[in-house]
């Protein structure tokens, strides 16, 4: 590595300005030195070959191009990839990792975020503050509106987490501090490690079946394709409260219309099968479900984490330490 390693910044400047700060981006031209993408557009992947030629480092983001063939061969001089955003797996094919090119994400800064919204929504099912807003807004009585809800706190509510990766664990974390107790279906998390979490290691349809809220925070993968289907949902107890802030991919969504038609339990939906949501989409006229347009993981605090975060470790890298948020290849097929 020379000693003032050439790096190309890839995100366009919007959103280059949402990720750093003034001393995030002071610190990474301290480190090399930079060239920032200053067209207001994403490149493709043969305009990223024609232009990667002499770096060292590529910092990527939302909207970079898949890393071809020609793009690794135009690229002798590459020896990291931090990518500011989180999900790098039809970005970065495996040839990347088979070149021995140190790859490394943001998901982890991306967690915190979707873990609040999660907790949020969770409330808000129990609680109902939407409705009751509403209904005061459209001045029906105040002592209607104050005895049309009876809601219920989450301590010491049983609460089936789907998934402990970056974010679940995230989310284990605030569900405890809130007495909360939590149990997990994760196939990946040995029976020590959940000790270690405080939690318990459950099978899937037990969470279901007796955890009276349940949320999903597992990646989009082969083996997590609809693996919420009409057998869980029959299982979740009447009143229950469900929330995806993971991805659409982990649930049949035509099961659940049809569980939720039936009004047994509430849901909070942060994805969809097709996003933008239609219009007419059943969603959007169901009382018992609360709908936001996967914003999850957006938060102006989780930007400038994302940015902060990939130039330590930059920093890292350069100074010989290892990375903090590593990708191997091995680890592609359990991945967002």
């Amino acid at each position: 590595m020379p000693a003032k390693p050439k790096i190309l910044v890839l995100p366009q400047p919007g959103l280059y300005a949402e990720l750093f700060s003034d001393a995030a981006d002071a610190q990474l031209h301290s480190l090399g030195d930079v060239t920032r993408n200053s067209e207001s557009r994403n490149w493709d992947s043969a305009e990223l070959a024609s232009k990667i030629g002499e770096y060292d480092i590529i910092m990527t983001g939302w909207g970079t191009p898949r890393f071809t063939d020609e793009v690794l061969a135009a690229a002798p001089n590459l020896k990291l990839i931090a990518h500011t955003a989180g999900s790098i797996k039809h970005m970065l094919p495996p040839p990347v990792f088979a070149r021995g090119i140190a790859v490394t994400h943001a998901a982890g800064a991306i967690a915190p975020a979707v873990a609040e919204l999660t907790i949020l929504l969770i409330l808000l099912s129990l609680r109902q503050v939407h409705k009751l807003d509403a209904m005061l807004k459209r001045g029906e009585p105040w002592d209607t509106v104050k005895n049309a809800v009876v809601g219920r706190e989450i301590a010491g509510q049983r609460v089936g987490v789907v998934g402990a990766g970056y974010t679940g664990r995230q989310v284990i974390r605030l569900l405890q501090g809130l007495g909360a107790e939590v149990w997990v279906y994760d196939p990946y998390l040995d029976m020590e490690r959940a000790a270690a979490l405080g939690v318990r290691h459950s099978a899937l349809d037990d969470i279901f079946a007796q955890c009276p809220i349940v949320t999903l925070q597992a990646p989009p993968t082969k083996e997590t394709y609809r693996m919420v289907g009409a057998k869980q949902l029959a299982l979740l107890q009447d009143g229950a409260v469900f929330v995806n802030t993971a991805r659409s991919h982990l649930v049949d969504e035509e099961a659940l219309l049809a569980e939720l038609r039936k009004g047994r339990f509430q849901a909070a939906l942060d994805v969809f099968d097709q996003e933008p949501l239609p219009e007419d989409s059943p969603f959007r006229t169901l009382d018992n479900v609360v709908i936001t347009p996967h914003v999850a993981g957006h938060s102006a605090q989780a930007r400038r984490r994302q940015g902060q975060e990939m130039v330590n470790e930059i920093a890292r890298f350069l100074s010989g330490e290892p990375l903090h948020y590593p990708v191997t290849v091995e680890m592609l097929e359990i991945m967002a």
